[in-house]
């Protein structure tokens, strides 16, 4: 079976995540953070990549996060409370340190506000 062909865009994204890749890796005391956007929402993993465990997974899909917050996942004012809501997380897990990776998206809309929100509210990187 042939796999789908990728729009030009899709294929520009994943080009620069490999390249993103090559260079960065997580590890315990200092987890990966990889952002995964759709049109809908935000899906973010800590990961250890020397033990290749992920140690939290959240999402504005999540009911937890939905509970809390009104907003919907798609939208700047999400990512914004996404990222306050995953360093809070994240402390919860004795996590203060990361290494930020944004899965090759551009550093601008909702990749952007989820990163300076979660600076904010104390996460290192």
């Amino acid at each position: 079976m042939k796999r789908k062909i990728k729009s030009q865009s899709e294929l520009g994204r994943i080009k620069r995540h490999y390249k993103i890749r090559k260079k960065l890796s997580g590890t315990k005391d200092v987890p990966r953070l990889i952002v995964h956007r759709s049109h809908g929402n935000l899906y973010i993993q800590f990961i250890d990549d020397t033990a290749s465990r992920t140690m939290l997974s959240l999402s504005t899909n999540d009911s937890s996060f939905k509970k809390e917050f009104t907003a919907k996942g798609g939208n700047v004012e999400a990512a914004k409370k996404m990222g306050a809501y995953i360093a809070e997380e994240a402390f919860k897990k004795d996590i203060k340190k990361i290494v930020f990776d944004r899965g090759g998206y551009l550093y601008h809309g909702r990749i952007k506000a989820l990163a300076d929100a979660a600076r904010e509210a104390g996460l290192k990187f």
